[in-house]
């Protein structure tokens, strides 16, 4: 078994360990056990580091086994600049999710714990797998754990959160199915996606396969307007979830359209890059202004991310080196920054069971630990230099001007209106004088409260600081990519 078999099916087996083993009254001991699992699944990924070379577009740490021979398909695992840091990123939030749970949860959790754990595993698969079944087995089986974490573990409109999420992101999928088949039958009866990168297919063709791909991708993403299913499975998730949601799962959608469908697609990804760089900006002015005017934290951070995903793929788009790398150093930080937004907001919600920006008021009077802890990472959603919320967004804009000025100047502006929902929430919360009883009575945080945001508060400033151990890895890939796609026939 290789370093991904391990990344992948070390939570899994730790998630099965606890669904079979745990009982409520053996929470403390569940906990423990589900600690331990996620801590072993991020220790088995760092040795990738290690041993990642630079310099290489190649696929790495590659396994390759017979699965259903009938079909020539395999599991087949690798990983490459594009894919590699969204491994070790998957186990590290697994493990943030896993403390940030430890009090909140007190009902079936070893169910609640193994579902995350076992989601840990599935993520890793869908950006490991070089096998079209194996990656489209691994991206739908992740809605089941995610289906109950929100159906089980959510608030009042859980049912209905749980069902918008499902449906969405499955009927989007089905298309991407029958795109997967097409290309088995093209190619010659393979399912190899880097041998799907090669096929010489057609206008007409490469226009199909990718708005069939669109249709899956867009929707996990989510890019406007096929958003609406993420606000009310936010509002819904438990803190771990959104948690989750937010840093991983909108991922798995961005990293599509650069493994299928730039690749498989090229021309039609020229045709129609307008088309999705327009949806982008839409994403990012719009879903800003949207973002303004909401009352419910969670609900507000739910369309930042929408917008702060559409610089993603506004970088995927706009064909160049700056634009592509500026889009995955954006998903990484994000997984980073929004998770830790969730997590604050699931602090405070502990403790006074509201979301309500209303409900607060002057909590640096009463929690000034935390608060502090609450404006780094407000910072960071704002686009702070010295963040990580800065980096992609600035290689993006970048990127977007080389392109087109115009292009440039429209994504800038998120920049703005960024700062204004977030400073404008993190005021009506935090600053001024005590707002009522509740927030009189908070407790500031604990050791456990304190050692999970410290940690993500230095993954914050650690990338914002230094991201060159990030774009070093993802380069070669990148320009490898664009080279592919035969881009540079634009320039």
């Amino acid at each position: 078994m290789g370093l991904l078999s391990l990344a992948i099916w070390t939570p899994i087996a730790f998630g099965a360990l606890l669904l079979a083993i745990g009982r409520d009254e053996h929470a403390r001991a569940v906990r423990w056990l589900a600690l331990v699992g996620a801590l072993i699944g991020f220790l088995v990924t760092l040795p990738l580091y290690d041993g990642f070379k630079l310099g290489t577009a190649a696929m790495q740490f590659v396994e390759k086994a017979d699965w259903i021979e009938r079909f020539n398909v395999h599991y087949h695992l690798g990983v490459d600049g594009i894919s590699f840091w969204f491994v070790p990123l998957t186990a590290f939030i697994t493990v943030i999710v896993v403390i940030a749970s430890w009090e909140s949860i007190t009902e079936r959790v070893n169910q609640y714990m193994g579902a995350f754990l076992i989601l840990s595993g599935l993520m890793i698969g869908v950006f490991s797998a070089l096998d079209g079944i194996l990656f489209y087995v691994f991206f739908e089986a992740t809605l089941i754990p995610m289906y109950l974490i929100i159906g089980i573990w959510g608030g009042p409109n859980k049912i209905y959160a749980a069902f918008k999420f499902f449906l969405y992101t499955l009927l989007g999928s089905l298309l991407m199915l029958i795109a997967l088949i097409y290309l088995y039958n093209q190619s010659g009866g393979s399912f190899d996606i880097a041998t799907w990168h090669q096929l010489p297919l057609s206008g007409r063709a490469q226009t199909l396969l990718f708005f069939a791909f669109f249709a899956a991708f867009a929707v996990k993403v989510p890019m406007w307007p096929v958003h609406t299913w993420l606000p009310d499975v936010h509002v819904e998730a438990p803190t771990g979830g959104s948690a989750v949601l937010a840093a991983i799962m909108l991922k798995l959608g961005a990293y599509g359209f650069l493994r299928f469908s730039l690749p498989i697609a090229p021309d039609a990804a020229r045709q129609w890059a307008w088309l999705m760089i327009a949806l982008s900006l839409i994403a990012v002015i719009y879903v800003g202004l949207v973002a303004m005017v909401q009352k419910d934290m969670k609900k507000l951070v739910a369309y930042s991310s929408v917008a702060h995903m559409g610089f993603v793929t506004l970088g995927f788009f706009i064909f160049n080196d700056l634009g592509v790398s500026g889009g995955l150093v954006q998903m990484i930080a994000h997984g980073f920054v929004s998770g830790a937004m969730f997590l604050s907001i699931g602090v405070l919600y502990d403790r006074v069971h509201s979301r309500e920006i209303a409900a607060y008021g002057g909590v640096v009077n009463t929690m000034p630990n935390f608060t502090a802890f609450a404006l780094l990472f407000a910072m960071a959603n704002c686009g702070l230099p010295g963040t990580a919320g800065f980096v992609g967004e600035w290689m993006v804009i970048l990127g977007a001007v080389k392109a087109n000025f115009w292009i440039g100047l429209a994504a800038a502006t998120a920049l703005i209106f960024g700062a204004a929902y977030t400073l404008w929430m993190f005021k009506r919360v935090y600053l001024g004088p005590v707002g009522n009883d509740n927030v009189k009575g908070l407790t500031d945080i604990d050791r456990r409260e304190f050692l999970m945001l410290a940690v993500l508060g230095i993954a914050v400033l650690a990338m914002g600081l230094y991201p060159r151990p990030f774009t070093d890895v993802m380069d070669t890939s990148v320009a490898e990519l664009l080279k592919h796609v035969a881009l540079t026939k634009l320039n």
